[in-house]
């Protein structure tokens, strides 16, 4: 069968200010019709880059030398007109961060028939009509009517779908999906990965898939390549490289990935070492009702509804749940940063409801937070260490950012940051250094209780396992309470002492791991389980199985 994407030797180098970067290093792939290549990597492995070229998506900094065959079309020779008549019939994209690859301004249908237009001569009403097909196709209820809808109108999940219905509707041959599940819910991702299975089977198009997520590899590649520093490192049957990595970076790469089932040991070593929970809770809620006011005569909105929990002094909670299903409320709600409209909820001995700031001010610097982007919570005009100092200014415990350097200095050691890196401003950091300094931040004023806000989400496996282990280990040294709020079960299995489990605002579950995860009493609950994906491509197959059973019988 011949290969519909061929890259043969492809070389791809960067003109920076600085020596020249080479991010693309002899790499040769294939693509079979209908087949799932994988490519995975952490940061910088020249994954992106490399699925990039086969659209010819590089930019004028980019030199480039190899084959990457299109069919019959070298894309690496084709430019202008060529080029463009090769993107959406033959090869189309969905991006990773759907909320930026759709325009604002415009309907999903025009965007979806712009690609209509570009490449074919359909009338208006055609071009409605197959934006319509292609709609129902990819999953979005009631399209005749939602074609019609602004970007804004749709979940992340169903952006997604859109992002996917406009690669989809010239029916090319492969789509190239860079980090398509990211940022979504693992019950919304599941149906992503089903959608992209169908995309396979029904319309026959061959995937190749960028992505850093071991699981979403297992559930859907039928074939991996493994990259690390611009070159491919083993490329096997994902069955194979599952059960038996050969190459020293992907077992590295796949014993980083956090199980279901093995945070047990950590977590009953941290009870025993803990003070006695009999021991006053730094956060006690009773009943918490949180609501957001309607607008234009409508009524509000009940985001967290009825919700009771305690934090203990020097535990970890992990909060999980879906978008919407109120998590990021409460966690705001604890720092004081949304207010509370019924129930109790009582932060570090300090009742929040109907609390003036004047009065919760004091206990702020008790409190810090490990927000989930920290590219966005930095300030792009400061040093890394005038961000990390910011807690220190404002709170009076330091004139400047120069009195402030010394302790700075020791939170960046900390966080295992050399302290030159203190000099660095944010974009000169990697995402996993910038997740470092934005803990470092949260710990400047030694706190109390901690929030951290789904801080992994968005991190390479590597990254994100050194993550995890050092907040691990400064939570142990320094025995603050965490609120840390996940997507990701497993993460929240290796974390935290207790889980509990958030639904449409109301908690649902509630205990520890090996009670949550290992023997989950509602059905949400068993439907979050089942749709985690794990690493392991046999098991995984069986797991979606019981999720298909499980959907059926809701």
């Amino acid at each position: 069968m011949s290969a519909v994407v061929d890259i043969r030797n492809l070389k791809i180098t960067f003109a920076t200010d600085g020596a020249p970067v080479r991010a693309v290093d002899g790499v040769t792939l294939s693509v079979q019709a209908g087949e799932v290549l994988a490519i995975v990597g952490e940061s910088g492995s020249g994954k992106t880059v490399t699925a990039k070229s086969i659209l010819g998506l590089l930019p004028d900094t980019a030199t480039k030398s190899g084959v990457v065959l299109l069919g019959s079309n070298d894309i690496i020779q084709l430019s202008g007109a060529k080029l463009r008549a090769v993107r959406g019939t033959d090869v189309a994209m969905v991006f990773q961060e759907p909320s930026t690859a759709l325009n604002p301004v415009y309907t999903v249908g025009w965007q979806i028939a712009e690609g209509l237009r570009a490449h074919g001569d359909f009338t208006k009403k055609q071009a409605r009509a197959k934006a319509i097909d292609i709609l129902g196709k990819v999953g979005i209820p009631d399209a005749e009517h939602r074609v019609d809808y602004y970007p804004h109108q749709f979940s992340g999940g169903q952006k997604q779908r859109v992002v996917i219905a406009m690669a989809l509707v010239l029916e090319p041959g492969v789509i190239v999906a860079d980090e398509p599940t990211t940022a979504l819910d693992v019950t919304v991702q599941a149906e992503i990965l089903d959608l992209l299975r169908r995309c396979r089977d029904e319309f026959g198009a061959a995937i190749v898939l960028i992505t850093h997520n071991m699981g979403v590899v297992a559930d859907l590649a039928d074939r991996v390549a493994v990259m690390y520093n611009g070159k491919v490192v083993e490329e096997a049957d994902a069955t194979a490289l599952f059960s038996a990595p050969k190459h020293e970076y992907t077992q590295r790469l796949l014993a980083a990935v956090p199980k279901l089932g093995t945070g047990l040991a950590r977590t009953q070593e941290r009870a025993a070492a803990r003070p006695s929970v009999e021991s006053t809770p730094v956060v006690v809620a009773r009943d918490l009702v949180i609501e957001y006011p309607g607008r234009f005569g409508r009524g509000g909105f009940r985001a967290v509804d009825g919700v009771s929990l305690q934090i203990h002094a020097g535990e970890v909670l992990g909060l999980v749940g879906e978008s919407g299903s109120g998590k990021t409320t409460i966690g705001r709600a604890i720092g004081g940063l949304t207010k509370i409209t019924g129930g109790s909820l009582n932060v570090l001995g300090t009742e929040m409801l109907g609390v003036r700031e004047r009065t919760f001010k004091p206990l702020r610097s008790d409190i810090g937070f490990v927000f989930q982007d920290p590219a966005s919570s930095f300030n792009p005009l400061l040093t890394i260490a005038e961000c990390v100092a910011e807690p220190l200014l404002v709170h009076g415990k330091a004139g400047d950012a120069a009195s402030a350097r010394p302790r700075v200095n020791e939170l960046l050691e900390a966080v295992q940051l050399p302290r030159a890196f203190g000099d660095r401003y944010p974009h000169e950091l990697s995402g996993g250094q910038r997740q470092r300094a934005s803990l470092a931040r949260s710990l400047a004023l030694n706190p109390t209780l901690l929030i951290a806000d789904e801080p992994t989400s968005a991190l390479d496996v590597s990254v994100q396992a050194r993550v995890l282990e050092l907040f691990t280990e400064l939570q142990k040294d320094l025995g603050f309470a965490a609120l840390f709020i996940s997507h990701d079960l497993a993460v929240v299995d290796l974390l935290a002492d207790r889980i509990a489990v958030l639904y449409h605002g109301k908690l649902v579950e509630e205990g520890t791991g090996a009670e949550v995860l290992g023997a989950p009493q509602h059905p949400y609950t068993q439907r979050l389980l089942a749709s985690l994906p794990v690493p392991d491509p046999v098991e995984q197959a069986a797991r979606r199985e019981r999720l298909h059973l499980l959907q059926a019988n809701d």
